[in-house]
């Protein structure tokens, strides 16, 4: 398919125009015209590019890419090697940051929770980001940290009683400790999230409210990845995940 059909069809699908987020989504670096396949990844780091070049990729098509709300503008130094290998192996670049959180079926959150088996009840947070819901069955801390590390094959960082009952739950990818508070109103028995801050060990530990710490790379690899199998169903084009591990 062609560039820009398949940037009108994506902005369309994931509907950009209604988010305020902290970068441009969309098309961020122009390549070829003509697109037969996609490489997609969690971020547009060089050593992803190397592996979509390497793989003779179109477009690549990224959660986190470039241009973030308050960077140096310069191209220089790391900014430039990346650009660079974009633009000498004319590959596309597409990001999209919150509108693939959000989405409710291809989303990251969704996808999580689609994994982990949770059943959405509410979203809540600034942009209906964040999402409520519950389990199919009750299960101890213990044993839902077990399910979560063989869901995402990494062991999760966890605060609360090991034996505690989990039944409502919220969560949030990424980088969402700060949305801990809001899903300690909703009146859930644990939280989580991708990453943890020094005082959210704190709040858990004094609400009662568990926090579970699974990653920020390893909780948004799924939803690019539902994204690239869509269009490779709608279109017939060629997709790749690559998945560059972090321990982040």
């Amino acid at each position: 398919m062609l560039r820009n059909e398949l940037e009108n069809y994506l902005n369309q699908l994931l509907d950009i125009t209604r988010f305020q987020d902290y970068c441009p989504n969309g098309l961020q670096v122009e390549g070829r015209e003509a697109i037969h396949k996609i490489v997609t990844g969690v971020t547009a780091s060089l050593q992803l590019l190397g592996a979509a070049a390497a793989n003779n990729a179109d477009a690549v098509l990224v959660h986190h890419g470039y241009f973030w709300r308050g960077e140096d503008a310069r191209i220089t130094g790391m900014k430039s090697r990346r650009i660079a290998t974009l633009i000498n192996s004319n590959i596309n670049l597409f990001a999209y940051h919150l509108p693939l959180d959000i989405h409710m079926e291809l989303g990251n959150n969704a996808q999580l929770a689609k994994r982990l088996g949770f059943i959405e009840t509410g979203r809540f947070g600034e942009q209906d980001i964040a999402v409520r819901g519950k389990l199919t069955e009750s299960l101890s801390l213990n044993a839902l940290g077990e399910k979560i590390s063989l869901a995402l094959s990494r062991k999760p960082l966890i605060i609360g009683n090991p034996e505690q009952s989990i039944r409502q739950i919220a969560w949030c990818t990424g980088a969402a400790q700060g949305y801990f508070d809001a899903a300690i109103a909703q009146g859930v028995d644990a939280y989580i999230t991708g990453e943890i801050s020094e005082q959210t060990v704190h709040a858990a530990r004094e609400s009662g409210v568990a926090f579970i710490a699974a990653g920020h790379h390893a909780t948004e690899r799924y939803g690019v990845q539902a994204l690239g199998e869509h269009l490779a169903q709608k279109f017939g084009i060629q997709h790749q995940f690559i998945d560059i591990d972090n321990p982040v």
